[in-house]
């Protein structure tokens, strides 16, 4: 990910590197090629722009001996949920990624953060009943 303001600089300094850069027709990514892998960079999320200061909010994590930033787990959910629309509404992706990471989440904010969503609204109800997440006290937002 990288912070929508920075998009266009950062294609332009990756392909100024040597790097492939792909502009596909969806406008929330570009394609970066490194030898044979391709990496998807966003610089939008659930249709949210990525922000330089969403960007400081991440957990530094060893992955295979480099320490690199990842989405806090909350990060991920609020993402993975606000992504849920009419035409791409696949709960069965969704619910194992939540019990992988589920006592790392802040549920409470999730759910405030996806409130106008109503597919994100139904998956955590399911959630809930499946015992994913805690539930909600009464009144709580849904």
């Amino acid at each position: 990910m990288v912070a929508e303001e920075d998009a266009a600089a950062t294609a332009e300094l990756l392909a100024g590197r040597g790097l492939q850069v792909v502009q596909p027709p969806e406008d929330w990514l570009f394609k970066v090629y490194v030898d044979d892998a391709m990496v998807d960079v966003l610089f939008r999320a659930g249709g949210d722009p990525v922000s330089r200061e969403r960007l400081e909010h991440v957990d530094q994590i060893e992955v295979g001996s480099v320490r690199m930033p990842v989405l806090t787990a909350t990060e991920l959910m609020v993402d993975k949920l606000n992504a849920l629309e009419e035409h791409a509404a696949d709960f069965g992706a969704v619910v194992p990624v939540a019990r992988a990471v589920r006592e790392q989440v802040d549920w409470a904010v999730v759910a405030k953060r996806t409130a106008d969503n109503p597919f994100a609204a139904a998956l955590l109800f399911l959630l809930e009943r499946l015992e994913v997440q805690p539930e909600r006290p009464e009144g709580g937002a849904s």
